[in-house]
């Protein structure tokens, strides 16, 4: 006979409060009306949402089921729904470009990111990524990030609160460098994943080579082919890998309506390259497959390709980030008052 073990846990898991249940005040609503187009709200006793097509009243809502359709002030009706991980990701504050779904979900099942693994992060942007290994590795895991940049580091760390409802007990946010700082955190050969999202990854092979498990994974998130290559190549020069594979995910939306079925004419096309390797047991060399010899060394010329300006990355002013910065740790006092007002224990 079936426990109800599984269930009780279930309901203290981080973050599992505050994506059940009737809205409640601070929760993060998502309307659309009749015409599809999306509006994300955050529920306040007393909130109105005004448009051009009217008034809704925050009360109206607070209280009801998800999936409620709610009609405004003049007849304007309104599907109520939490926003999934995709679309908070997509429109949460953000000082650096984000890890879009499609690639996050690669990672989580490429990378084998399972429950209760150590898993270590470089680059956390704005915590997209994050918050998807969180939720991959449960409060029993383990997840050290390493940001360079301060702003960025104080984004992240608001909207994985918001996500959650407060701080995870599984994350561990470090101010640094990860090829610097990594041996001070996380002992040699004790690490499941390592998950780099940054400009230069191979700067941190070695490092992370050295705190890899035996079996353990390593998987890289780059923009472009220079980059790809170099990384590829610095994981086949370190000889504690196995060699490495490299991909890129498309996803193409479909209209279906009736027999009128077609591709849609936009859709999420290049974001990124994946390249990812395992650890080998010490004293175990690599399977390279044969192949003619090609050129490997990179020119001064290859290496300016993938500077942040050659990418067309834009340099995010320092007004931006601050303003980021305050609308994510906003987010993450209601979402922390919310999950507090949630909890039955009243700790």
């Amino acid at each position: 006979m079936a426990s109800d073990t599984s269930a009780s846990h279930d309901e203290t898991a981080t973050g599992a409060h505050n994506r059940r249940g009737p809205f409640r005040s601070g929760d993060r609503v998502q309307l659309t009306d009749e015409r599809r187009r999306m509006n994300t709200i955050t529920l306040e006793e007393g909130g109105e949402f005004h448009t051009h097509r009217g008034v809704l009243v925050h009360d109206d809502l607070i209280g009801q089921p998800e999936g409620t359709v709610i009609t405004n002030s003049v007849g304007v009706q309104y599907q109520a729904l939490r926003p999934l991980l995709k679309d908070f990701v997509l429109s949460m504050p953000r000082g650096a470009a984000v890890v879009y779904p499609k690639d996050a979900g690669q990672i989580i099942t490429m990378a084998d990111i399972f429950p209760g693994a150590r898993v270590i992060e470089a680059g956390v942007g704005s915590g997209a990524l994050s918050i998807s290994l969180l939720r991959a590795i449960g409060d029993t895991g383990h997840l050290r990030s390493f940001e360079r940049r301060e702003e960025f580091a104080e984004i992240a760390q608001g909207n994985v609160e918001t996500m959650f409802g407060g701080p995870h007990p599984a994350w561990n946010l470090t101010l640094g460098d990860l090829a610097e700082q990594l041996g001070e955190y996380e002992a040699p050969g004790t690490v499941d994943r390592a998950v780099l999202d940054m400009l230069a990854p191979w700067e941190c092979v070695s490092a992370v080579a050295t705190a890899l498990v035996p079996g353990g994974v390593v998987i890289c998130y780059v923009a472009t082919v220079t980059q790809l290559s170099r990384v590829a190549e610095a994981l086949r020069a370190d000889g504690r890998f196995t060699e490495p594979e490299s991909f890129e995910t498309m996803v193409r939306g479909w209209h279906v309506e009736g027999l009128a079925v077609r591709p849609d004419h936009r859709m999420v096309a290049h974001t990124g390259f994946l390249i990812s390797a395992r650890r080998l047991a010490d004293g175990s060399g690599r399977l390279a497959p044969k192949r003619r010899a090609s050129k490997t060394e990179f020119t001064e010329e290859d290496m300016n390709a993938w500077t942040p300006m050659a990418l067309g990355e834009r340099n995010v002013s320092d007004r931006k980030l601050r303003r980021a910065a305050r609308d994510a740790r906003k987010l993450a006092d209601r979402a922390a008052y919310q999950g507090h007002d949630a909890d039955p224990s009243g700790d």
